[in-house]
């Protein structure tokens, strides 16, 4: 019998630890429910056996309404046990007329999902290039982001606070490397990543 998508990636073999990236799609006026939603399936994920860490990139008003959830677990298997657990199934029935679509997910060890090729089984670059890549699209970004953004929040009339503040930044960090410039780097620098 041939496998769905999403159990087809779950049975990916892969270095230690593992990261899955979710996202929905939530309908206009559902934004509530939906945060009232992740209030209560957040502690149970974090109760969960080998979690290392759970961040919500929440949508950007008026450019996207897509929330993304990055779950990272100590090891493959852990992942697994939640992602096909009758806990997480039962919760995320209950987003059902919350959100536009099916419940989006890939899985991919350490940060493997920023390298590998989309439904390609290819070859995992060496993680002293991956470290090299991820370390060179970071750096330039929490140099010259902060000096951007703090500014823009200042005049906005957010009030100067520093957990506010890196709250926003990271949010907006994490979604451009997921987002914008992995996909695009990796492919820019694809030769010399996987030769």
């Amino acid at each position: 019998m041939a496998k769905s998508m999403p159990e087809r990636l779950l049975d990916q073999n892969g270095a230690q630890g593992a990261s899955v990236v979710i996202t929905h799609r939530v309908l206009a006026g559902k934004q509530p429910e939906y945060e009232a939603w992740l209030n209560e399936i957040g502690p149970v994920c974090k109760a969960s056996e080998g979690l290392l860490d759970l961040h919500v990139v929440r949508p950007i008003s008026g450019i996207t309404d897509t929330y993304t959830i990055i779950i990272r677990y100590d090891t493959e298997q852990h992942l697994k046990q939640w992602m096909t657990s009758d806990a997480r199934k039962q919760l995320i029935a209950k987003t059902e007329n919350m959100r536009v679509g099916s419940d989006d997910f890939y899985i991919r060890s350490g940060l493997d999902f920023w390298f590998a090729p989309e439904g390609a089984k290819a070859k995992i670059p060496v993680r002293w290039k991956q470290f090299l890549i991820t370390w060179s699209a970071i750096y330039p970004m929490v140099t010259f982001i902060p000096l951007v953004l703090i500014p823009l929040l200042r005049q906005s009339g957010l009030p100067a606070n520093h957990y506010i503040d890196t709250l926003i930044l990271t949010a907006i960090l994490v979604f451009m490397m997921v987002y914008v410039v992995m996909p695009r780097y990796t492919k820019w620098v694809r030769n010399w990543l996987f030769k």
